[in-house]
């Protein structure tokens, strides 16, 4: 029962976090409804979308000690020794953690709380437009290998679709912020992998 209820919880957690951080990635657009308020209340979106997030993490940890009864459909546990499961998590780990953390910090202030007069990113951002998102998708696969769930890394293929939809938001709504100078900015640098230089 437990083990249905967390699953349960984990789907609801996931949709809820997909559609509050669209909302939260787009202040520019809500503006036009809710006037300068908009970038405020964009954030404290932002903060709710993350509270869902961590469900979902924390989801993902009960369902090692509740997995669901369908190990006739998917192994509960991969073929291979936990151990193996455990390297693959940290291979995956370091540089999505790395790459997560540096785009937090070229974020700034801007991470949590939407800011109208913030201009575009610098530092990693200048390589590729959505390092956070990059370095985000990854750790969900982590916790799967983790938790040596075959499971659990399924389910985390559908965190990729998702993260690319909220891409896709955000780069709406920053051109609608940045107009002109985001639009050249989309063409020099790559979404989620860096760009080649033109000759």
């Amino acid at each position: 029962m437990i083990a249905w209820i967390n699953f349960f919880v984990l789907i609801f957690s996931t949709v809820l976090f997909v559609q509050l951080y669209n909302m939260s990635v787009s202040p520019a657009f809500f503006e036009n409804q809710w006037g300068e308020i908009a970038y405020k209340k964009c954030g404290i979106i932002r903060i709710w979308s993350m509270v869902f997030m961590s469900v979902a993490c924390a989801n993902y940890i009960m369902f090692c000690f509740y997995p669901l009864p369908i190990d006739s459909f998917v192994p509960l546990h991969f073929p291979w020794p936990w151990w193996v499961s455990e390297v693959i998590a940290v291979i995956i780990c370091v540089p999505s953690l790395t790459l997560m953390i540096k785009g937090m910090m070229d974020a700034g202030s801007e991470l949590a709380m939407p800011d109208k007069s913030h201009k575009m990113y610098k530092g990693l951002y200048e390589k590729i437009r959505h390092p956070q998102a990059v370095g985000e998708v990854f750790l969900f696969l982590v916790i799967a290998f983790a938790c040596h769930s075959p499971f659990l890394a399924i389910y985390s293929l559908l965190w990729f679709p998702a993260f690319y939809i909220i891409s896709l938001a955000e780069e709406k709504d920053l051109v609608l912020r940045y107009k002109t100078d985001y639009v050249q900015y989309q063409k020099q640098i790559g979404m989620f992998w860096p760009r080649k230089p033109k000759a």
